[in-house]
């Protein structure tokens, strides 16, 4: 079952974040097809937000046509954006990981990594075109 997170230094919607986040899940293969989200009221206690946000963020995931709620039972992922298996991407992890661990070792916090990553990532897309 997915966790959900909240952070609020990102600038983005708490209801945006938590979409994203099955988005990402349901990309990696960690949510599938009849996986029940977790119930909003425990979303809301766990990560402190008004429950109506949550509702906002399941009803968002709902019209992408990703999940469906069923009153009473829940809400449970009907829809899919992954093509690949969770095992393909471990090698990729994998090296990712070691990637991770050099960025630290030359020094770089939290967020200069991030900014690094998502830099030469938009970068590669760029030359792609």
């Amino acid at each position: 079952m997915i966790e959900f997170h909240v952070e609020a230094r990102t600038g983005v919607a708490p209801y945006m974040q938590l979409v994203h986040q099955v988005r990402q899940a349901l990309r990696l293969g960690l949510l599938s097809q009849g996986d029940r989200l977790p119930k909003v009221k425990d979303v809301a206690a766990k990560v402190a937000i008004n429950p109506n946000t949550v509702l906002k963020a399941y009803r968002q995931l709902e019209n992408e046509g990703l999940v469906s709620a069923k009153p009473g039972v829940g809400t449970f992922v009907t829809g899919t954006l992954g093509d690949t298996t969770p095992s393909e991407h471990e090698p990729l992890r994998r090296e990712l990981l070691r990637w991770l661990a050099k960025a630290r070792g030359a020094g770089l916090d939290e967020d200069s990594i991030e900014a690094l990553l998502m830099n030469t990532f938009r970068s590669s897309t760029e030359e792609e075109k």
